[in-house]
């Protein structure tokens, strides 16, 4: 019995010698394998491989992006505005070796990244103004800080991909007051359009009425211009007329009195050797 448990013993030893023999790397990881805390060997292509058990240690790392959000800082621009910025940056790494030398895992390399992006951030914001950072001026900026953070951080074995800002505002304390300032001057300048509306208006009113006083002037004045020239033919032709027949003149313009002062309705007392009633009381006279 006691044979019996010792091989069996020996048979679990061996089963387990053989099973941390081996190790495996999946298509997202990296792996550098260590003995007795030295370095060994690195693993960057996914696989089964062989190590000394109990002897040589395994540690695997992350090949896919990662991601570091960095908490919200202030920071101080051209201009002197304060501004609340939350980077984040995405990265990998590149090196197994430098990076388990230089931050040995994840949080490490987390910590000395985030110093980096905020001091390369804070440069380049203290070169901006608060409208440009805001504005269109923010991609070009956050490629620099990208690059720069690259540099610095390759002999960590890491590749920074990229570095974005999820939020830049202003401070709480401040928001309000920048909020103020902003609807007065925008309240200032709807004053000032309304006054040059008005302005405008006013001119408008103005040159209209000229030239409608002008138009009416010039219409009066052909009014009594064909008014006269009217009157001028009416008299040159009374003339003639009465040039030829005073009689027959005088007669017609006798009908045209009682036409237009004796109507249907009309009562007319006048006395029977009125001028008026020449020509009724002898049609004949002419």
């Amino acid at each position: 019995m006691n044979k019996m448990t010792s091989l069996l013993v020996v048979l679990a030893i061996a089963l387990y010698a053989g099973w941390q023999s081996f190790f495996i790397v999946d298509e997202t990881q990296l792996a550098i394998v260590t003995q007795f805390g030295e370095f060994r060997y690195s693993v960057h292509q996914p696989g089964i491989y062989r190590k000394w058990p109990f002897l040589q240690k395994v540690h695997h790392m992350e090949r896919r992006i990662l991601g570091s959000d960095t908490m919200p800082s202030e920071l101080l621009t051209l201009d002197k505005k304060r501004i609340v910025a939350d980077p984040i940056t995405r990265w990998r790494i590149v090196d197994p070796l430098r990076f388990y030398m230089t931050v040995h895992d994840a949080n490490g390399a987390k910590a000395r990244l985030d110093d980096m992006v905020n001091s390369e951030l804070r440069k380049e914001i203290a070169r901006r103004k608060f409208g440009e950072i805001v504005g269109n001026e923010r991609d070009p900026m956050m490629q620099r800080v990208t690059v720069s953070a690259r540099s610095l951080t390759r002999e960590f074995g890491i590749e920074v991909v990229d570095v974005r800002i999820k939020r830049a505002d202003l401070p709480g304390e401040v928001q309000e007051s920048v909020f103020q300032r902003m609807r007065a001057e925008r309240d200032r300048e709807a004053k000032q359009y309304r006054s040059e509306g008005h302005e405008a208006a006013i001119k408008i009113r103005a040159t209209t009425d000229r030239d409608r006083m002008i138009i009416v002037a010039e219409a009066r004045a052909k009014a009594e211009r064909v008014r006269g020239e009217g009157d001028a033919k009416s008299i040159a032709t009374y003339a003639r007329a009465y040039g030829q027949d005073a009689e027959f003149y005088a007669f017609t313009r006798s009908l045209s009195a009682y036409e237009e002062s004796l109507g249907a309705q009309t009562s007319l007392i006048l006395s029977t050797s009125s001028d008026l009633f020449k020509y009724i009381q002898n049609p004949k006279k002419r």
